[in-house]
């Protein structure tokens, strides 16, 4: 059960150091790393790195890979982990430790809220086929549907569709047509369906049933972002059930969130062994794992190829968002948190490949199915996870039960990386605004909040248009804050508030000083390493795009107002900060002063000791406590 910091256990070495603070800490040390390989291990492990792996080498891309774990992912792990423990505080707080820094902590606070908002709508999708996959066959896997085309067909019919195409013929209703050859009641069809007077068969474009299933019946799309049309009302209450399931979830705190912890990281990794057996049954399987791991060294010398390595790393390991911290904050002071950095760093680095060798066989299949090579079936995002997979579904036996199986993972993959967020948001409220909201149900209601008005925020992604808003979030909110959050992290901690000051917290912790390959790599590897990213990002920057959609410039200056808004928090808090501290002097030593560590600054128990000291100083003086 959940353990007060201050209650005594019979693996509680540190006994009375940890007496009377009253912060939760984790039932076991099972229940942090299951909840940290969980917020770790998303989305993007299955759909990300498996289209990142065969664009970039494929088997090739491994290395770069598994360099930017070692020299990026691992360290940085390892610090916020380390960090989050030692001060036993949430997000912002915890930068009592560089008091000018405190803006990164609002930084981080800042991109878990505004993803969470987003990310739970992926959840929705996968709800929402999840209910429609209880039929006796799939329903994305015909197109004789209200919401279908006449260019509409299976993806297992695009290469006869193409080869229409090419012949200067049209492909209607499964069946390829010469112009003249056409049913007249094909051309009174077309020309209802697409409300002109005449139609250009030319350039009718095919679309797969799963395709159609998705755009025009899940999301009934829009033209583009400035045309949102209307709520998609199941995808509002499928949205409603996702934030129904976090607040149930998470009502009870690190108690209840450890445990559901347990389903949420080990019930993928059962999906992928079953789908992965399954795979390997159908034909041309082999062949999409073997271009998977087949190396193509010549792409090592493409930068871009490093940058999506690095990258990919900051994204898939969750660093610099702020939710390791949060986690590591619950933990008991002397917990290894070097063994647990090792184990869930190297837990998502294997997931992520793992994954890939699943998803290849099932894209190796449809290559075979439709006879073209692997790297003309794989794509990314959404249409990899609710497009390309129930395509494949489909032609499953018994494809409804596969159907469940796969959107049954795609919900807790997402669902255990939604709860870090949330707990994110929470737990910085929570600190930060401790003395009005730590009282009573306070906790409880502050979570409801949270939890409705994300909801309500929420609702503009399920319109018509909402997938457009969507794509837009997903690429501005985590990305170049993401960045720069995790490079001011790395230089406050390792060069303001001292690299040997932190090793000396770590050996406080951990009863002996981390290697000397971390002292460098977090004052020198990792901050070039964010450092070129973010000069390559900027060279290689390309406008937002969702399929043939471009997107307006004042959507685009919407995305940047969005990692303005983020970025802006770390000089902005610091500006506050020396415009309110009541040291006296020039600016040059107010910067000085909060360049220090906070009088408030330390474990936990250091904190609580000074405070009852406060109060057995105010009542042997009888003089009032300043609170």
């Amino acid at each position: 059960m959940l353990q007060k910091r201050g209650s005594k256990s019979s693996d509680n070495k540190e006994g009375a150091i940890e007496d009377n603070h009253d912060r939760d800490t984790w039932s076991s040390k099972l229940d942090f790393v299951m909840s940290a390989l969980s917020f770790a291990v998303g989305m993007g492990n299955i759909w990300r790195f498996p289209y990142l792996a065969y664009r970039n080498g494929g088997g090739a891309f491994l290395i770069p890979y598994l360099l930017m774990v070692v020299l990026a992912g691992f360290p940085v792990m390892f610090m916020e982990l380390a960090f989050g423990q030692f001060g036993s505080l949430g997000v912002v707080s915890i930068w009592r430790a560089v008091p000018l820094f405190q803006g990164i902590g609002w930084c981080m606070f800042s991109i878990s809220f505004i993803s969470c908002i987003y990310y739970n709508m992926l959840i929705a999708y996968s709800f929402f086929y999840l209910f429609a996959s209880f039929t006796s066959e799939v329903p994305w896997s015909s197109c004789n549907n209200d919401w279908n085309t006449p260019g509409c067909g299976g993806i297992f019919d695009l290469v006869a569709q193409r080869n229409c195409s090419l012949s200067n013929g049209t492909w209607f209703n499964g069946t390829c047509y010469q112009n003249r050859s056409l049913p007249s009641v094909a051309y009174t069809i077309l020309n209802t369906t697409l409300n002109a007077s005449s139609v250009d068969l030319s350039k009718l474009k095919p679309r797969s049933s799963a395709d159609e299933y998705f755009h025009f019946n899940m999301l009934d799309i829009s033209g583009g972002i400035s045309d949102l049309g209307g709520v998609r009302w199941q995808l509002a209450l499928c949205l409603l059930l996702c934030w129904v399931t976090v607040f149930v979830c998470l009502s009870k705190g690190i108690k209840s969130s450890g445990k559901v912890s347990y389903i949420t990281s080990v019930f993928p990794y059962i999906i992928l062994v079953i789908l992965l057996v399954r795979g390997l049954t159908l034909e041309g399987s082999t062949e999409g794992i073997l271009y998977y791991l087949t190396p193509d060294f010549s792409r090592l010398a493409s930068a871009k190829v490093w940058g999506d390595a690095a990258v990919q790393v900051f994204f898939s390991m969750s660093t610099c968002w702020g939710g390791l911290i949060t986690l590591a904050s619950y933990n008991k002071f002397h917990n290894n948190c070097l063994r647990d950095s090792l184990v869930v760093s190297f837990g998502d680095c294997l997931t992520s490949i793992f994954g890939g060798v699943v998803i290849f066989a099932i894209i190796g299949f449809m290559a075979h199915e439709l006879g073209v090579p692997v790297d003309e079936v794989a794509t990314q995002g959404a249409g990899l996870a609710f497009i390309v997979y129930p395509s494949v579904v489909s032609r499953l036996p018994i494809s409804p039960l596969w159907a469940i199986l796969f959107m049954l993972m795609l919900v807790n993959l997402g669902i255990g990386t939604q709860f870090t967020l949330v707990t994110t948001t929470h737990t910085t409220l929570m600190d930060v605004f401790s003395r009005h909201l730590r009282r009573g149900r306070r906790p409880l209601l502050l979570l409801l909040a949270i939890c409705m008005f994300s909801f309500l925020v929420g609702l503009i992604i399920t319109t018509q248009g909402g997938m457009y808003v969507l794509q837009l979030m997903d690429t501005y909110a985590p990305s170049y804050a993401l960045l720069v959050g995790g490079l001011c992290e790395l230089l406050a901690l390792g060069w303001i508030y001292g690299i040997d000051r932190f090793m000396k917290d770590i050996e406080q912790m951990l009863g002996k000083k981390p290697s000397i390959f971390f002292k460098v790599i977090w004052r020198y590897v990792t901050p070039l390493l964010i450092v070129g990213i973010l000069l390559f990002t900027f060279i290689d920057y390309q406008p937002s795009s969702y399929g043939d959609y471009e997107y307006p410039i004042y959507a685009e200056v919407i995305g940047f107002f969005i990692v303005a808004f983020e970025i802006g928090m770390i000089p902005g808090v610091a500006i506050y900060q020396i415009y309110c501290s009541d040291v006296k002097g020039s600016l040059i030593t107010k910067i000085k002063h909060l360049c220090r560590p906070a009088d408030n600054w330390g474990p936990a128990f250091e904190r609580k000791q000074k405070k009852q000291n406060l109060i057995d100083m105010a009542l042997e003086s009888k003089e009032p406590l300043n609170a």
